[in-house]
Parts: C-alpha cells; structure tokens; sequence
C-alpha cells in the first residue's frame, strides 16, 4: 500500500479558513498525528500529504491545505499552493467552523463547482462555533472518541461523491486483448531506463494484464523478431517505448495489432480523443510559434531527454519551421496558455487523471491543442494510423479526420 503511486490515489483535499480544524481533522480520520495542530492562526503553511489505507477505497492520499482566509505575509504564496490543489483533488472536504459559512467557504464551493469537484462539508464544533447545521458530517475534531463516527459518516458520505472514473476504473491494457491471450511488452534498457527496474507505465501495464489472466512477454527491442519468431500463436498485442514506435510498426506484421505505453497513458489518465486532435496541429505551426512541453515528473535531463532535446527536434524536423520550445517540469502548469499554439503533456505517470483532465481543461478554455508524448511521437514519425487500430471509435474517428 505505502508504493502505490499518488497518482492512482483518491485524492481528498481538506480546505477551509485559517484554525477551522482542517489539520485536526485530518488527524482525527488519520488516527495519528500527522499534522501540527495550534491555536496559532496559520499553522499551516504548505501542503501536507499523508498516504493512508482506507477501506473500502484503498489507497488514498489526504492533502491538508494553507487557511483560505491566510493574512500572513506570505499569504500569496501559500494560496498558489492551495489553489493548485483543486487542478488534482477527486474529492474535497469544506472543514467549517461550526456552521459558519461566509465568504471563504462560498468560494471554496464556488472553485469546486466550477471544476465539478464532489465537496463534503464538515462543521466542526470548536469553541463558541455550535452546530445548528443540517447535512454534511457534524463532530469535534479534537475529540478523539468520535474517530469511529466521523470516520464512518466520512466513508458512507464518499461513497456516494467518489468519481465514478476511480470507482470503476477501465483497464490500462488488459480490455485490448482477450483473457488468456499473449501481449509482448517492447521495453528498451537503454541508458535512461532506470537501473534495476522498469519504469511506472510499463510495471503498471504488466500488473494489469496478469490482474486480467493474460499473459505477458517481456523482451528487448534487439529480441523482438527472435521472440515473434518462437510464438505458435502470434500476440494479441504489442506495446512499446514510444521512442522505437517506428521500429516496432516495422517489424509488426499488420494482423497483430500494438501501440505504445505513453498512448495507453492518454487514454487511462486522460481522454486520447482529445489527444489525438491536438497532434493535427503540428502540420499547422508556423514560424515563431510557442509550443509547451509539459513533465508531470522531475528528473535530471539527460543528454539527449526526450522532453528536452528528442521532440522538439523532431517537431523542428517534421515542420521544418524554426519553434519556440518551452518546458515546465512538476506539478507547474502555465496560467498563460494562450500564448502557446500546442502544449505537448508527458504521460502523467506520477499524477492523477483529474490533473490530466484539468490541464485539458485549461487548454480548452484557452483555445490552444494539447496531446502527449505517446500521440505526438507517433505522429512525428509516420505511424500514428498504426498505433491507434486497438481503440475502436478513437481510432474510427481518426480515420474520418484523416480523410477529410
């Protein structure tokens, strides 16, 4: 439990004013002292996460925020944080004071709804604030014999907001073959790839398909033919790096069908329609055009990164045209989209679907394209039609856009 990724988390974000109880609460559902509790306004300061178990969910991470009502002199700074938390948070709990709901609380619900973020509140009984509140979950958060209450109401209340994208999750892969069928995962052990492991998406490919009763064949790209070659019955799929697509695509006989991880990605976290339309835009840059590379994790670059040097000369190669390349790296997401014709997203392995959904979102509101690595390379290098056969209207759709 303690290795699952935040991104495959139920994220619940606590928000309310300054000593609301938010971080007592938190400690109160958590059964430990996770947060620094004071009478103290703005205790505190920065995000706090705290990783938990939490049947029946399972894995879920509570996310304690700055007071939304913070005066302090770095106020500003703390409320970026906290405002970043909405672009992440599946579910967000109001911790009130008493029944008190004023300007702070009104626009807490405002975001969320904007967002369309599930939000519970909490009226927290502390001091002079009574409850005369109907609805949402009442307690003392700081008395500790009501933990098996609160946390009940809590679960039940959950149940009936939690996404329906997190309770009824589609399968990375396992849904593109049949059960019992072979998928081969093309994975390269070049210089970037981690020593002594396997990256995020390709781990997560392999769970999913052993969850699912199919078999898995690991092999090296110098292996692939080899491997082909020893099968009786061909694979129901291939998956690969997307930085060999085009040698994979090549050596694929056409009946079987494969894709690439970081397209499995777009779809799992993300919406690959939308992924797919954003790529039309690379033929369309023009000279001087910005377009944005978006990491979702941070790393030291390596030489030849494919974020930092492999795309954009690709994209340099392909249009021919000279492109301003930025790049962010992290949970930071640029509030001047519009200045961009394309943002390019990585395949958000270590952030959740609805920071995904929410940067689509954002480039939506500001009119610019947005697709990921897996899509964009694929693109760059001829076999985009190829890839997206195992995604039926995705790919149908496709090939309407293709044709018109």
């Amino acid at each position: 439990m303690q290795n699952t990724p935040k991104s495959l988390r139920l994220q619940i974000a606590l928000m309310g004013r300054v000593n609301a109880g938010k971080s007592s609460f938190l400690n109160l559902v958590t059964g430990q002292q996770t947060a620094i509790v004071s009478p103290v306004a703005g205790t505190t300061t920065d995000v706090v996460e705290k990783a938990q178990e939490l049947q029946p969910f399972g894995p879920v991470l509570w996310i304690d925020t700055a007071g939304f009502d913070d005066k302090s002199v770095l106020s500003g700074k703390r409320m970026e944080k906290t405002l970043a938390v909405f672009d992440r948070a599946d579910v967000i709990l109001l911790i009130c004071r008493g029944d008190e709901i004023a300007v702070p609380e009104r626009e807490i619900i405002r975001l969320a709804d904007e967002r369309k973020i599930p939000l519970i509140k909490i009226y927290n009984q502390t001091g002079k604030h009574q409850m005369t509140a109907t609805g949402g979950i009442r307690c003392n958060a700081v008395d500790i014999s009501e933990r098996d209450r609160v946390l009940n109401e809590l679960k039940s209340a959950l149940i009936k907001v939690c996404p329906d994208d997190f309770l009824n999750a589609q399968p990375l892969v396992a849904d593109l073959a049949p059960e019992h069928s072979t998928v081969v995962m093309l994975i390269p052990l070049d210089y970037e790839a981690p020593k002594g492991r396997l990256i995020m998406p390709q781990v997560q490919a392999i769970r999913d398909c052993l969850d699912h009763n199919q078999n898995v064949s690991a092999v090296k790209e110098n292996d692939y033919t080899a491997a082909l070659n020893n099968f009786k019955i061909p694979p129901a799929l291939v998956v690969c790096d997307s930085q060999i697509v085009d040698t994979m695509v090549k050596l694929t006989p056409p009946e079987i069908k494969c894709t690439t991880f970081s397209i499995l990605m777009a779809r799992f976290k993300g919406d690959l329609g939308k992924m797919v339309r954003g790529a039309a835009m690379i033929d369309k840059l023009k000279d001087g055009d910005k377009v944005l590379i978006a990491e979702s994790c941070t790393h030291h670059a390596a030489e030849d990164d494919i974020g930092r040097v492999k795309i954009p000369n690709w994209l340099k190669k392909k249009t021919g045209k000279e492109i301003i390349v930025d790049h962010v790296s992290g949970c930071d997401f640029p509030q001047n989209l519009r200045e961009y014709k394309l943002v390019i997203q990585c395949g958000g392995c270590t952030i959740n679907r609805r920071e995904i959904l929410s940067r689509i979102y954002k480039c939506e509101q500001a009119g610019v394209a947005i697709t990921n690595y897996g899509v964009c390379i694929s693109e760059l290098k001829g076999v985009l039609q190829r890839v997206l056969e195992p995604f039926g209207s995705v790919y149908a759709d496709y090939l309407k856009a293709k044709q018109r």
